[in-house]
């Protein structure tokens, strides 16, 4: 039987790249496109790229297969609320309409951070776990996904939760250990710190560990000392892409 075919575009602040993916496995059918984030990523100029990568797949793709479209900010019912390493314009843009616009038919927008924590759910690290699944993807912030028995609570910031006076990611994000010239021994502590605070607002069963740095994970998961099981993330780059069009074709 063959397995229903969706279009993942995944756009970041550098890079917007897409594929389809065989929704049976996760995996995708072609090799990725990537093409550079415009320097001035207004919606129209991202618009037109998604576009352009759309196009690529044409032939591998059903007529109606669903899109997905993943952005660094807030999305509620389609319209983006904040904008994280975009243009500032993408603020209260109607985001799924300009996508949809472009590319002649309807698709999903949806944070970047809540696709990556649903594809690692049903594909990844997190398949076949019960319960309260938080992925954290530590990057230039702290991007968060919370999913509850396979369903996906959108738009969590909790990479910004006041910690000790501070915003959380402004002292435990990714770029801010590169940032500060950090070994991963002394970013640990701060790790820590978000970690405890966060298994003891919400109690999961298990936290996902994204973002480039999670290659490193073994210099600085064994550092952490939780009760909720810590592993890292299994997909990689992969994560919002395949999110993305899993999300679309629900």
């Amino acid at each position: 039987m063959a397995h229903q075919v969706a279009l993942g575009i995944d756009i970041g602040g550098s890079g917007i790249k897409g594929a389809p993916v065989d929704l049976g496995t996760g995996q995708f059918l072609r090799e990725r496109v990537k093409i550079a984030t415009p320097a001035r990523s207004t919606p129209e100029a991202v618009a037109a790229i998604v576009d352009q990568i759309a196009d690529e797949f044409t032939d591998d793709l059903p007529k109606d297969a669903p899109i997905g479209v993943t952005i660094p900010g807030v999305v509620q019912h389609g319209v983006v609320r904040t904008a994280a390493n975009i243009d500032k314009s993408w603020t209260d843009c109607d985001g799924e309409s300009v996508f949809s616009k472009a590319l002649g038919r309807k698709c999903l927008l949806v944070n970047d951070a809540d696709a990556a924590g649903v594809a690692e759910v049903r594909y990844g690290a997190a398949k076949g776990k019960d319960g309260l699944v938080i992925l954290t993807t530590l990057g230039t912030g702290i991007g968060i996904a919370l999913i509850h028995n396979g369903v996906l609570i959108p738009n969590a910031e909790l990479g910004h939760l006041e910690i000790d006076g501070h915003d959380a990611e402004t002292r435990a994000a990714a770029s801010i250990r590169e940032k500060e010239g950090l070994s991963y021994k002394e970013w640990a502590p701060r790790l820590q710190r978000y970690y405890s605070v966060l298994e003891n607002l919400l109690w999961p069963d298990l936290f996902v560990v994204g973002g480039g740095v999670s290659r490193k994970a073994d210099k600085f998961l064994p550092l952490l000392t939780l009760r909720t099981p810590i592993i890292p993330a299994a997909l990689e780059n992969a994560a919002g892409i395949v999110g993305a069009a899993a999300l679309a074709a629900d």
